[in-house]
């Protein structure tokens, strides 16, 4: 070793860990992430590292980045060949914690043949139900069922099941045809350890106490939890329920004490902290967010504090969990725990409240943009929230919740009283959401300006001591969050909805919003009480974030063409995360009992659409052009609107049939369309040739679903269309559809 030093010198060169974990991060990035501005910023940074350090550390850095950057890409190059690969699946082994029961839909992850799968399966008896939502030994399961690769992302800025999955090392979703065999499995491990853990709760306590045990202990929230979960993202608390350095500092700080206090050895004491910290990881479903603190905290035990704990600890989630930081609750947790070290002394030298308070201020400003990249939304009063109920879940939840496991398990004593508690807990948190509804919405920003908010961030909060250096800082971050919020071109934008209309007309700078209609699923007949599945709307998972991220919290105008269920279904989905001021809807719409109950529901302002009205937007309008009659608020009876945005002319038609059709050419002979949504989804009872001949459209909007029921669009349609030479462009085939304004003409993009 000493010759090989004595010819390699830079051996001897120290590099400091955390130079090594912040070139990793970036190497690690644009390798999983690639962009070339995370390239370019990768390369600036070495050439600074090169100029402040010596040629022998320059080299140590340079080799070890080397190394991890082939270890990335072996990896990479592994996950392309899985994802590629044409699997079959005959045998699957559940991995008991992830099992979901959602009615008669069960799903769950599992293993075969050394891969993990996604795996769904619809329940054909009640008695298969039962069985997977009891179920706590493992067990193998001979099946039939088909694989393939889930689906990608549909809507900008939306959500990509597909990417999700990959992070997780699952590359196809198995979808059980029926169970020819179950058989014992033949290992006890901590997922059944897990789960046993959260049948206990659910079993032998009260709702909604039983939900903050297992969410608290074991970090895991049923499906009957959504609607409070929603709540609390809204308020800007959810992180409550993030298993973090909280619970570990309790239950391990927990343990030494008791231990050491018992005369165990200090030395014994570390050694047991190992397997309880593995223990501990396993029944919290070996979250990022715990396995990094429980690193921490290990590492801390060896005199290694600060930024070096934090360094270290980063190098090993890299080696454990591969992709860790491809993940949200990876991205935040890591960022959280750096702020905590780089900061430390400063909170330290405070007293307790006052540490507690800058500590919070200092944690949410920093992880702002952040926030703003996945959840497009914040809370200001998060602030003053999270210092309130972080106390309250601290202080009286966590170890309240513990004591009263424990004795559940170990004597069967189960105090169940303490659940009125919970109830008011629940009460108070909705009555400040009454309160407190609407966060700000800021939306999504784009890749450069979001690192730019991050290098502000970082410099303000650096430097917040130094008054000239506030403003000087805090006036382009201001002006990043206002780019962001108020979009600087205009769009229109068909959302991909699935089988239903979505249609956001979107001026510059936010100064003029136009939504027409919301979608929403149109239920087919009853089941029986067993199979009925809770769901959330579909605008929440389409709709609602895109508006969000566009900076959207207020939209000027939403029309309801009319009152079909996959037109206005999601109305008060929408209005419930998104201010509506006015809904225009037809007069024929409100003959419709149960579309009048819902309007008086929204709270909104409601006016009855005029023919000649007009809805300002882009420095035009869009006038009503239809219906100049009360109908019955069906198909015909769609409101019609026509505009010339920016020397294009738009028809939207909402599900006008063949008659409607014809009734408007009646009234309008010389109407021109260069861009035409098309009515009914595409339905061969809209768009008929006569209609199609008299507008001339270039284009046609068809907003659809994938394989829906319909089997929209129809082939009589698409031939009209191909026959009049209209360029065709589909939701089904290539998600969502926008117009940008770009010069004097607009741009067309599509996700796909």
């Amino acid at each position: 070793m000493k010759n090989l030093k004595s010819r390699l010198p830079w051996t001897n060169v120290a590099v400091r860990p955390i130079y090594i974990a912040y070139f990793s991060v970036l190497v690690y990035l644009s390798i999983w992430r690639f962009s070339w501005l995370m390239v370019a910023y990768l390369g600036v940074s070495f050439v600074i590292f090169m100029t402040k350090n010596t040629r022998q550390a320059v080299l140590k850095l340079g080799i070890i980045l080397l190394v991890f950057a082939s270890i990335c890409t072996i990896l990479k190059k592994k996950e392309e060949r899985d994802f590629n690969s044409e699997p079959t699946v005959a045998q699957l082994t559940p991995i008991l914690d992830t099992i979901t029961v959602n009615g008669d839909s069960i799903g769950f992850r599992a293993r075969s043949a050394g891969k993990t799968y996604q795996v769904y399966y619809q329940a054909p008896t009640q008695e298969v139900q039962l069985y997977f939502k009891s179920l706590s030994s493992n067990v193998n399961l001979s099946v039939v069922a088909t694989t393939e690769k889930a689906a990608t992302q549909r809507n900008f800025n939306g959500f990509d099941y597909q990417a999700y999955l990959k992070t997780q090392s699952i590359y196809r979703v198995a979808t059980i045809q029926s169970i020819k065999s179950i058989t014992a499995g033949k290992n006890f491990d901590l997922h059944v350890l897990r789960r046993r853990a959260i049948l206990f709760c659910e079993s032998n306590f009260p709702k909604p106490m039983s939900a903050y045990m297992t969410g608290l202990l074991f970090g895991y929230l049923g499906k009957d939890f959504d609607e409070m979960g929603s709540i609390y993202t809204s308020l800007g608390i959810m992180h409550l329920f993030a298993l973090s350095g909280m619970q570990v500092s309790f239950f391990v700080d927990f343990l030494r004490k008791l231990l050491l206090r018992s005369g165990v050895r200090r030395d014994i004491v570390d050694g047991v902290q190992l397997p309880f910290s593995i223990l501990y990881a396993g029944l919290t479903g070996f979250s990022v967010s715990v396995m990094r603190a429980l690193i921490q905290k290990l590492l801390a035990n060896f005199g290694i504090k600060k930024l070096d704990n934090f360094s270290l600890t980063l190098l090993i989630l890299f080696c454990i969990m591969p992709k860790f930081l491809l993940t949200t609750g990876g991205t935040l947790s890591i960022l959280f725990a750096f702020v905590i070290s780089m900061f430390g002394d400063r909170f330290d030298q405070l007293p307790k409240y006052q540490r507690l308070t800058v500590e919070s201020l200092v944690l949410s400003v920093s992880v702002l943009p952040m926030l703003l990249l996945y959840f497009h939304t914040f809370q200001p009063m998060s602030l003053i929230l999270t210092f309130i109920f972080s106390l309250i879940f601290d202080m009286v939840l966590l170890p309240g919740l513990s004591l009263i496991f424990l004795l559940a398990i170990l004597t069967n004593f189960k105090i169940t009283q303490v659940n009125i508690g919970f109830q008011l807990l629940e009460s108070l948190i909705k009555l400040t959401d009454n309160w407190l509804h609407y966060p700000l919405v800021l939306g999504k920003p784009q890749a450069i300006v979001f690192l730019l908010m991050l290098v502000l961030t970082g410099f303000l909060i650096d430097f917040w001591r130094f008054r000239k250096w506030r403003l000087l800082l805090m006036t382009p971050l201001l002006a990043l969050f206002f780019i962001t919020k108020n979009p600087v071109t205009s769009s229109i934008t068909m959302v991909d909805i699935g089988q239903g209309d979505s249609i956001f007309l979107q001026d510059r700078i936010n100064r003029h919003t136009i939504l027409i209609d919301t979608g929403g699923r149109v239920s087919f007949g009853s089941e029986e009480a067993w199979r009925v599945r809770s769901s959330t709307p579909n605008a929440s998972n389409t709709l609602i974030p895109y508006l969000k991220s566009q900076g959207v919290g207020s939209i000027d105008t939403l029309v309801i063409t009319h009152t079909d269920e996959d037109h206005m279904g999601d109305l008060l989905a929408v209005i419930d995360q998104i201010k509506v001021k006015i809904i225009l809807t037809s007069p024929g719409s409100l003959t419709n009992p149960n579309f009048v109950k819902i309007l008086k529901q929204t709270g909104a302002k409601v006016q009855v659409a005029q023919v000649g009205q007009k809805l300002e937007i882009f420095d035009s309008y869009l006038e009503v052009l239809y219906p100049w009659a009360q109908g019955d608020g069906k198909n015909n009876d769609s409101i019609v609107l026509y505009g010339n945005l920016y020397q294009t002319k738009f028809l939207f038609t909402g599900d006008l049939e063949k008659e409607g059709e014809a009734s408007l050419l009646t009234r309008y002979p010389k109407l021109d369309v260069d861009v035409l949504k098309a009515g009914h989804h595409g339905s061969k009872t809209s768009s008929s040739d006569a209609f199609i001949k008299a507008i001339t459209p270039k284009i046609g909007l068809i907003s659809c679903g994938i394989n829906n029921r319909y089997k929209h669009p129809n082939v009589e349609t698409l031939t009209t269309f191909d026959k009049y030479n209209v360029v065709t462009y589909r939701t089904d085939l290539q998600g969502a559809i926008r117009f940008q304004k770009q010069g004097k003409s607009w741009h067309i993009a599509t996700v796909k």
